[in-house]
């Protein structure tokens, strides 16, 4: 007969499993049996002197647990590792009572177990809040070196990683499945408690996390830690702890953008970059050598999946530090708190706007462009295609708002004075400035992680709030308002500066070339260690800023969708700053109102600078919105009453520039801008022609060499347009209109450029061929100094370039000039320009035909965009349409009358040269007889001078005479100093009354 197993007691069964929980015991020989159970000796002596049952019980746990962490139990577990365990076997214990059949019994049990399991949890907090309260500390902590600070780390991180995911922790450990938190236990650690418990323990971790990731690169581990910081910041503890740590904005007195970058808890998380950064800062592993080591010898292929494997681990940087910054935002009660470092982070690194920046004491552009693509996260929700919630962006931020300093930025056309004067005149903005915030804004937050920037997320109307405070508190705005002006300095110090940083870095590198090749010729002829040693230098430097120059490129020029959210934002900009003066219509109201003149002038050039740099990367523009860009461009380029600073405007033509359908990759799309757009057909050209007059005079010292580079873009898109039949006419229609204004001074400067330019291209060709000569006679060449061939070597090159670029803005110049006056003429012929333009055509001619054009012969013209056959036959079309159109036969006369380079043979020669060339026989034929009759004109002119003969003596004025004659001999004197002291021959001729110098080579 077998014997029944008896029946154990509730009691029983509660005793067994809280010694299985806790692995303790009252009883001495169970602890002799396996050495990892506890002997709880001094509970064992109280419960016997109380004369209780020597069993556990849930009245006994907490004895049971402080009697085990205070005791000295060599075989056993530290604490914090026994309280986990403890935790995962009281899991483990709870999914068996699940399987009990009597209900009544599992019930009561459970409850046992789940007190167990808070109480655990509770002692993990007392323990790692207080280390030291169950005696020494000997849990196996890591450590980490921070400033040679030695600092624990938290036994708590290592299940954190694994929590969030295994690997590799942010100290180099691996957070193997031993390391596995048991399920529920973070869950219950951080939620369950209250702030000043968990506090302390969350501040450590936050600096644990910061610490892990100091001076990590791309390709270090940085996700895992940004991954458990984003976990903590799921719980509102973990929120409220973050904001208040004494590093959230560290304070001190030696405070700037590198302090906050390094020491703040999410600054070192901002510094994971690819971009090159200073030696003392740079991060590790080194992108640069890593992925882009001797970059020209490696394969496509391998390029190619470097770009790849950047932008993928970027990309998920930006999303997980959005995604903490969301979380932040979206509590209320510390959403201030990220507002409030957002501005510190940008007014402390103001100064990353200047050309050249401190290093040490501005954050890197690595933690500015993270934070831009951040920061364009946030915007998404309200960079909907409509820009539906622009209303709720108020221009009066800039004036009021405390938060970020704006006032003091450049504004597009108000002076800092007339700020000041306007803010003080009490203007309705001081009436109601500002908005609270609403819980439209709390949904506006939710709404990010799902909304895209095509979408837009929906968001009650905010009601008015208080008014803006003047002068004292910070004034509160809507979130979308904060957002917007905080995005634009961040993009103005980051993504924006990081596009000129690169630029900057290409003509570095350019440079460096340049000098290199000098180098190794001058190194051919003349050996020289010294120039092995310089040679050497500069092919390494050239190899480091490659790899930096490919680093720029991997994590922002390939990154398709930071650029187009960028652009998204700047359409909002531009549309918004559209708005404040009264939409997109023209002409523009004649005062500029002050909201747009008072805004920040690089509001506007930001987003000239990303449309120019994004017209040149494939692809970038494809789906972008450019018609709103293209509206603002022809509104403002040449409204100096609304942007001040003509470079800024000139900028704007760059970007049109770029888009001109010859030169763009998307011709299609940036044809019906130009093509098929209102405003541009009806206001282009005559803008474009505004803008070629008003930037003769820029106010920069630099403005006469400036003005040559802005009007070559703009006689490119005037030459293109000139080709399309509706902006033709336009143009025409302008000539006619405008004939005695803004185009008879478009005329004059474009004349003027064209004699300025050639004339300097060809007293250089004459300096070049000097040097040319000079470097032929090898034996003389190699006699002088390698320094002085080195010199003169490097003024070759740099006339060489000076020839190429003058002569190819005057051929535009020259080109325009050509096919214009073959439909405008009436321009030409007036009285104040005739004689003008009768000169320079003469000048050119003489020039091309005359005695010295074999001077001016080049082994290899086309290098230097010397093309005088070309440049011949643009002359003489202009002197045939001229003489077209020229009704009343002024233009002859005016040919002749230039005593300075006419002369009648010059007709004759060019004309040969025209039919050996093979011009038109028309054209020919019409210019030689202009030529014709202009010898008919100086003929009659000289028969009538003679016929008039000398003034009388009664008609002159005797101190007008007394004058002259004064003035002639103070002239003769000049000259004759003149040609002592340089030894130039000067002739002067009575007859014409002109003075002829000739170089004196006796």
């Amino acid at each position: 007969m077998a014997t029944t197993k008896p029946q154990r007691s509730p009691e029983e069964i509660e005793d067994i499993i809280l010694r299985k929980i806790f692995l303790v015991t009252l009883n001495e020989a169970t602890a002799v049996a396996d050495p990892r159970i506890a002997y709880l000796e001094l509970t064992a002596a109280e419960l016997l002197s109380e004369g209780k049952d020597m069993r556990l019980s849930r009245d006994l746990m907490e004895r049971v647990l402080v009697d085990r962490l205070s005791g000295n139990f060599p075989a056993a577990e530290p604490p914090f590792l026994y309280l986990i365990n403890c935790y995962r076997r009281a899991h483990d214990e709870l999914k068996k009572i699940g399987n009990m059949k009597d209900k009544n019994l599992r019930s009561e049990l459970e409850a046992v177990v789940k007190q167990a399991k808070k109480m655990i949890v509770s002692y993990c907090r007392i323990h790692l809040a207080n280390p030291d309260f169950f005696g020494s500390n000997n849990d196996n902590n890591y450590e980490i070196n921070n400033s040679n600070n030695k600092s624990s780390i938290s036994p708590l991180l290592p299940f954190i990683f694994a929590e969030v995911g295994g690997g590799i922790d942010g100290f180099g450990n691996s957070t193997s499945s031993g390391s596995q938190c048991p399920p529920g236990f973070l869950k219950e650690f951080f939620e369950e408690a209250d702030f000043d418990t968990l506090d302390p323990i969350l501040k450590g971790l936050y600096e644990n996390l910061r610490g892990s990731v100091l001076n990590v690169s791309a390709l270090g581990n940085f996700q895992q830690p940004l991954r458990a910081l984003l976990y903590l910041v799921s719980f509102p503890v973990g929120v409220k702890s973050l904001v208040n740590h004494q590093w959230w904005i560290p304070k001190s007195v030696y405070l700037n953008g590198r302090v906050i970058e390094m020491t703040s808890i999410l600054g070192p998380f901002f510094h994971v970059s690819a971009l090159p950064d200073h030696a003392i800062f740079k991060s590790q592993p080194d992108v640069g050598q890593q992925c882009f080591s001797e970059a020209s010898t490696r394969r496509p292929a391998d390029l190619l999946s470097s770009f790849t494997t950047i932008k993928t681990v970027m990309r998920g940087l930006y999303k997980d530090l959005g995604d903490v910054l969301l979380a932040l935002l979206k509590n209320t009660d510390t959403r201030e708190n990220v507002l409030e470092y957002l501005a510190e982070v940008i007014n402390r690194n103001s100064s990353r706007a200047h050309i050249q920046v401190e290093p040490l004491s501005c954050a890197s552009s690595g933690m500015f462009v993270n934070l831009s693509a951040v920061m364009l996260r946030l915007c998404d929700p309200f960079l909907d295609a409509n820009l539906t919630k622009r209303d709720k962006i108020d221009p009066k931020y800039v004036f009021y708002s405390s938060r970020l300093d704006l006032r003091s930025l450049t504004a597009l056309h108000a002076s800092s004075e007339e700020v000041s004067e306007w803010i003080n005149k009490g203007n309705p903005a001081k009436a109601d400035g500002s908005k609270h915030f609403s819980d439209g804004e709390n949904q506006l937050l939710q709404s990010q992680e799902a909304t895209s920037s095509s979408g837009g997320a929906s968001e009650p109307s905010l009601p008015a709030g208080r008014p803006a405070s003047i002068g004292g508190g910070k004034s509160k705005y809507p979130f979308i308002c904060e957002c917007f002006f905080m995005t634009a300095r961040v993009l103005n110090l980051g993504l924006l500066k990081a596009f000129s940083d690169f630029k900057h870095l290409v003509q570095d590198i350019s440079r460096a070339e340049d000098t290199l090749a000098t180098l190794k010729a001058t190194q051919g002829q003349t050996p020289s260690s010294q120039l092995n040693l310089e040679i050497t230098r500069i092919e390494k430097e050239i190899e480091l800023s490659s790899q930096e120059k490919l680093c720029y490129e991997a994590q922002i020029l390939r990154d398709g969708d930071l650029i187009q959210h960028a652009l998204s934002f700047y359409r909002l900009m531009i549309v918004w700053l559209v708005d404040l003066v009264g939409g997109f219509k023209m002409p523009l109201p004649d005062t500029c109102p002050m909201e747009f003149a008072c805004m920040p002038e690089h509001f506007v050039e930001d987003a000239m600078e990303l449309l120019i740099f994004a017209s040149r990367i494939p692809k970038a523009l494809d789906g972008v919105l450019l018609d709103d860009f293209m509206n603002f461009i022809i509104m403002f380029m040449a409204s100096p009453k609304y942007i001040r600073n003509p470079y800024l405007r000139s900028k704007m033509v760059e970007v049109l520039n770029c888009w001109m359908p010859r030169r763009s990759g998307s011709s299609s799309a940036t044809a019906t801008l130009f093509e098929g757009h209102q405003m541009s057909l009806e206001y282009l050209v005559r803008n474009l022609l505004k803008l070629y007059v008003d930037i003769e005079f820029t106010g920069s010292h630099t403005q006469f060499y400036d003005k040559f580079n802005i009007r070559h873009n703009i006689a490119e898109l005037l030459e293109y347009l000139w080709q399309v039949p509706s902006h033709r006419n336009a143009w025409r229609q302008i000539a006619k209109e405008e004939e005695k204004g803004v185009y008879l001074n478009f005329l004059n400067f474009l004349i003027n450029d064209s004699i300025y330019l050639l004339d300097e291209s060809l007293n250089k060709i004459l300096e070049l061929k000097v040097i040319e000569a000079e470097m032929s006679n090898t034996a003389e060449w190699e006699r002088r100094p390698a320094q002085e061939r080195q010199e003169r070597t490097r003024l070759f090159h740099s006339q060489e370039n000076i020839i190429r670029i003058d002569m190819k803005l005057a051929n535009e110049d020259v080109s325009m000039l050509a096919f214009t006056s073959e439909q405008i003429v009436a321009p030409f012929l007036l009285p104040e320009m005739i004689e003008r333009v009768a000169s320079m055509l003469n000048y050119f001619l003489l020039q091309l035909v005359g005695p010295q054009r074999k001077s001016l012969t080049l082994k290899d013209p086309e290098k230097y965009e010397f093309r005088p056959k070309q440049l011949l036959k643009q002359i003489v079309c202009i002197y045939v349409h001229l003489a077209r159109g020229d009704t009343q036969n002024l233009f002859p006369a005016a040919i002749s009358s230039d005593g300075r380079s006419y002369n009648e043979q010059l007709f004759s020669a060019a004309a040969d040269v025209l039919w050996k060339i093979g011009e038109d026989g028309r054209i020919i034929q019409e210019f030689i007889e202009l030529g014709a009759k202009a010898k008919a004109a100086a003929s009659e002119a000289m028969d009538a001078e003679a016929a008039l003969g000398d003034i009388p003596d009664e008609f002159l004025d005797p101190i007008q005479v007394c004058f002259t004659c004064l003035l002639s001999s103070l002239v003769r004197t000049v000259l004759r100093t003149m040609v002592i002291v340089s030894f130039v021959a000067v002739h002067f001729d009575e007859g014409s009354g002109h003075f002829t110098f000739v170089k004196n080579h006796s």
